[in-house]
């Protein structure tokens, strides 16, 4: 009977409205960002195809689970790297003028633009900004500038997020948890981990190591819903397949194998730290160019375009070696399950000069996440 009185004092306890409300508003946006993702996705292959692939025939490697709406090998023509430095420069002259005329708050790498609005401004991020940011980022990836998925998809969330509290009327403090849920979301569907998209909503609102935790729980349930609903639109084979494949594992044979993970850590950190300081240096000196911003990310895409042809000839024309440009998740793939294809030399020297193609695409105003 003791246990009986427990559990009827903790249903008392529970407000099962105020659970049912985040049940809901969790799952509608985890479906809004789930489909934002599709969208985002597909619009990169577009410009991509269009651009990257019919003008100058290159076609940037994907990974294992990734999916093409294109079959870029039946159209790809001979590769042309003045054309690529050409077709760079457009995307970001044109992502430069729509980010600026329509949505200035979308320039950049977005996650900066999300915090700012969880802190500063109630939660609210206007309606148009994930759309431009959807348009813009795709610009800027699709033609080749170096860029990432991340910094996008979390503001096109927490857009998406936002845009649904203020349609709902919601309170300020639901309207930071939502934003909040739809950064996870957006996080979790598009590189395909749920978990970390919830985590990452929580703890990126925060420079220390405090967490939101109102956030994970809704966090948690939309990046859950987004995913889902993402990998739906993948065809059977690669529906809930990792992104860099599901056979992937690594077996510690001994503890001494710990000493050079441990090694690697302080390098990263200490690459991390120059990557932070280079973009943000970067950027410094493009605010200073006198010229309208609207431009500054043409210069940018040019100058990232400029790198990657050197790169190019540097390595005797591998492709390869033009993954200072765009994700770089190509080559990535081939260092987990195709190491012998791949140079030492040829994968450290992407890894520095990646810093500087991104700093150049992002820190110049263009649309990307870093």
């Amino acid at each position: 009977m003791v246990y009986f009185k427990k559990l009827g004092a903790l249903l008392i306890t529970f407000d099962l409205k105020a659970s049912g409300k985040w049940f809901v508003l969790s799952c509608l946006i985890g479906i809004v960002a789930g489909v934002g993702g599709i969208v985002f996705d597909a619009l990169i292959q577009v410009v991509q195809h269009h651009t990257l692939v019919a003008i100058a025939g290159f076609d940037h490697p994907q990974t294992v689970g990734e999916h093409s709406i294109y079959d870029d090998e039946e159209d790809k023509k001979a590769f042309s790297p003045w054309l690529m430095l050409a077709v760079i420069t457009i995307g970001g002259l044109a992502s430069g003028i729509i980010v600026y005329n329509i949505a200035p708050e979308a320039e950049g790498h977005g996650t900066d633009a999300a915090i700012d609005a969880f802190h500063n401004k109630r939660g609210l991020i206007l309606p148009r900004v994930p759309i431009v940011k959807t348009i813009a980022s795709a610009l800027t990836l699709g033609t080749g500038g170096s860029a990432g998925r991340e910094g996008p998809i979390a503001q096109i969330g927490a857009g998406f997020g936002s845009w649904v509290a203020t349609v709902l009327k919601l309170s300020a403090r639901d309207r930071r948890i939502m934003l909040a849920a739809g950064v996870g979301a957006g996080i979790g569907a598009i590189f395909r981990a749920p978990l970390a998209g919830a985590l990452f909503a929580a703890e990126i609102m925060y420079s220390n190591a405090d967490f939101e935790s109102d956030v994970i729980v809704p966090a948690a349930m939309s990046s859950i819903i987004a995913y889902s609903v993402y990998c739906m639109s993948l065809p059977q084979e690669l529906q809930f397949m990792p992104l860099f494949g599901d056979g992937l594992h690594h077996t510690v044979d001994s503890h001494f194998e710990l000493i050079p993970y441990t090694i690697l850590s302080v390098i990263l950190s200490l690459a991390a730290m120059f990557y932070v300081k280079t973009f943000y240096g970067t950027n410094r000196i493009f605010k200073k160019i006198p010229i309208k911003p609207m431009f500054k990310p043409a210069i940018g895409a040019f100058l990232t375009g400029i790198v990657g042809i050197a790169m190019y000839y540097l390595f005797n024309k591998d492709l390869q070696a033009l993954s200072v440009m765009s994700t770089g998740y190509g080559i990535l793939q081939d260092a987990l399950t195709s190491a012998a294809k791949i140079s030492v030399p040829l994968l450290l020297t992407v890894a520095v000069v990646k810093v500087f193609t991104t700093s150049l695409t992002i820190g110049s105003g263009g649309s990307g996440g870093v």
